[in-house]
């Protein structure tokens, strides 16, 4: 009897076993640091005088208010990222990375390269928002070159962060443009343009919104989880490519290439808030806050230097310049099985 009892015993505990490393690593998985807040900027949206102003931070409240469901979506695909990576990881016999500027070599995956089809929508009330051909093909170049680490100022990158430029393996074609004349002037910030010509095919289709926002607003996106009505990025026509039609110091197409960064669940290079919050990400430093202009090498906040020429921060076009390794990895786990974007993968 004591045997069988045994046996019992040992047998019911094999069935409580995770099946699968992925279930494995899905039960492992440290969610206690994960949160969703507003950015630096206030209420109002507005950035310091005469700086970046992302909306995507705000953008997220406001649909978090709207839909009370949004932050466990959200909170699982950050789970089912993080046990992608740690599966991905243990397979490499590596250590997952976490946040807080580690430098662990990422793991690999075997996505292989995904190229991303994208719908423009031009929406213009003038003859200048109207933007050319050209212009928009020149912002399908520069996202090109920024995500496949071809950029010629890739190579301005300091020597502490050199190893760290990526190339996502992420790539982008131009399914077609959309154009339509309008006499509202500025759309602001609650999905009214999306809205009014709504995305083409979200869950395959990368969806871009050209028209004038407002209140000098650059552009704003919405993170992997929100409502496929809505799912895409906006921008400024004057923010758009880096011919015709366009701003400095926002004049090289950068604007785009930050937001879709958002798009495919990249946060802020400060983690929206100070040193203690992280962007979920193991190489990129902390930070205390957003960097401005075209700061000097090396800027330091949190007793380390700021990776100031990322994307996902806020300088000038000319001085961001880099993705990193590891968002390369966290960037790529939405594409995998089970991810939001997974429909646009191979």
């Amino acid at each position: 009897m004591g045997m069988a009892a045994l046996a019992l015993l040992f047998t019911s505990c094999e069935k409580d076993q995770p099946e699968n490393a992925n279930e494995l690593a899905q039960q492992q998985v440290d969610m206690s640091d994960f949160y969703l807040h507003t950015d630096f900027n206030d209420e109002a949206g507005k950035a310091p005088e005469g700086g970046k102003s992302c909306y995507t931070m705000k953008n997220l409240n406001r649909l978090l208010k709207e839909d009370d469901k949004l932050y466990k979506k959200m909170y699982d695909i950050e789970k089912n990222s993080r046990s992608i990576l740690a599966k991905q990881a243990n397979a490499n016999k590596g250590k997952p990375g976490g946040g807080g500027g580690g430098t662990t070599p990422p793991p690999a995956d075997e996505l292989g390269t995904i190229s991303i089809p994208v719908w423009v929508t031009v929406v213009y009330s003038n003859s200048q928002e109207n933007i050319s051909a050209a212009q928009v093909q020149s912002q399908i170049d520069v996202m090109n070159a920024d995500f496949r680490a071809q950029n010629s100022d890739a190579s301005n990158t300091p020597s502490e962060f050199a190893d760290l430029v990526a190339d996502s393996e992420v790539q982008f074609t131009l399914a077609g443009v959309r154009r339509y004349s309008t006499t509202t002037t500025q759309w602001g910030t609650n999905d009214a343009v999306k809205e009014q010509y709504p995305p083409v095919t979200p869950d395959t289709h990368l969806n871009i919104w050209v028209c004038n926002i407002g209140g000098g607003i650059l552009g704003y996106a919405q993170f992997p989880g929100g409502p496929a009505a809505t799912d895409g990025v906006v921008v400024g026509s004057n923010y758009f490519g880096d011919t015709g039609y366009v701003s400095a110091p926002y004049d090289k197409g950068r604007t785009v290439t930050h937001e879709v960064g958002h798009y495919l669940n990249l946060r802020h290079i400060w983690g929206d808030g100070q040193c203690k919050q992280d962007d979920f990400v193991n190489d990129t430093p902390e930070s205390n806050g957003p960097n401005y202009g075209c700061p000097s090498y090396p800027t330091e906040n949190c007793r380390s230097t700021d990776m100031t020429m990322n994307y996902m921060d806020y300088t000038y076009d000319t001085c961001m310049y880099m993705f990193s390794e590891g968002q390369k990895s966290r960037l790529r786990t939405v594409f995998a099985s089970g991810g939001p974007r997974a429909a646009m993968a191979p």
